[in-house]
């Protein structure tokens, strides 16, 4: 797809880059991705939705791709990631969305339906579970993620990951796109920056007690897990049905990997053309 389709707006304090595709006047559907992604991890699900009749909107998240960089971990809080989805659709005029979100983009689009019902038609979560379900999944999830007690270690964490050409992020992560990943990652800030929404979000305090009590989502929600992630258990996805007041829906994909966008891109384009009303 072309990139000339890029736009920038100022969004909650930062310029936001986004994808823009399909009329302005179809349903909206904002796709969030997480670390260390940028909009592009969206290329095969973006002409899908296009295709079904949405319009689509893949923004460069805060700090990474495009978007600005701020400084300082508080400028990364659940709370400035919240506002730049909502200042996002105020931005483009949209009232109300489907939110689409992975790893942490799942994260705020879960925060984001669960905090503005008003702004949420239907969320689709993948990879990552509610966080309260996430928080409380066991020992064997927490062991999952021990990464994200490392990457609280600043300097440490830049230089853990990114020695010998990202040598170790190579090991750990298993991203596909690995190599434009790296690329991305190489730019001036852009791994602080990514590192910061953790160390903003689920510092080890959070290990004992989650900082905010949600209300349940109240929109229509579907939970993705695929059973090749290694990150992620799927209790922490089935136990987010609790946390649901609307409608809820559970699929498990088999044989793919953690960036199910790029590993089932077909099953999953389905999936979300089925949901999405």
């Amino acid at each position: 797809m072309n990139e000339t389709t890029m736009k920038r707006i100022p969004v909650n304090g930062i310029e936001m880059a986004f994808r823009d595709e399909g009329a302005a006047d179809d349903p909206a559907v904002v796709l969030l991705h997480g670390f260390p992604d940028t909009h592009r991890l969206w290329h095969r699900q973006i002409p899908a939705l296009v295709d079904a009749g949405y319009r689509v909107i893949a923004p460069d998240q805060r700090g990474f791709g495009a978007t600005s960089r701020p400084a300082g971990v508080d400028s990364y809080s659940i709370v400035h990631l919240v506002g730049d989805v909502l200042g996002l659709l105020d931005g483009l005029d949209i009232e109300r969305a489907h939110v689409v979100g992975h790893d942490w983009g799942a994260a705020v689009a879960w925060v984001t339906a669960a905090l503005a019902p008003e702004r949420v038609n239907h969320l689709v979560a993948l990879s990552v579970g509610h966080p309260t379900s996430f928080g409380s999944a066991g020992l064997a999830q927490r062991e999952k993620s021990w990464y994200m007690l490392l990457f609280q270690f600043e300097e440490i964490a830049e230089r853990w990951l990114s020695a010998d050409d990202f040598a170790n992020f190579r090991a750990w992560g298993g991203h596909p796109d690995v190599e434009a990943i790296v690329a991305e990652m190489s730019a001036p800030g852009a791994l602080t920056a990514g590192l910061n929404w953790y160390r903003a979000n689920v510092p080890p305090s959070a290990l004992v007690e989650l900082p905010i009590v949600l209300p349940p989502v109240q929109a229509a929600t579907m939970g993705i897990w695929s059973t090749g992630d290694p990150h992620l258990l799927e209790p922490q996805m089935l136990g987010s049905a609790e946390h649901v007041a609307g409608a809820w829906r559970y699929e498990r994909l088999e044989d793919a990997g953690h960036w199910m966008q790029l590993d089932a891109p077909e099953t999953l384009n389905a999936l979300l053309v089925e949901f999405l009303p």
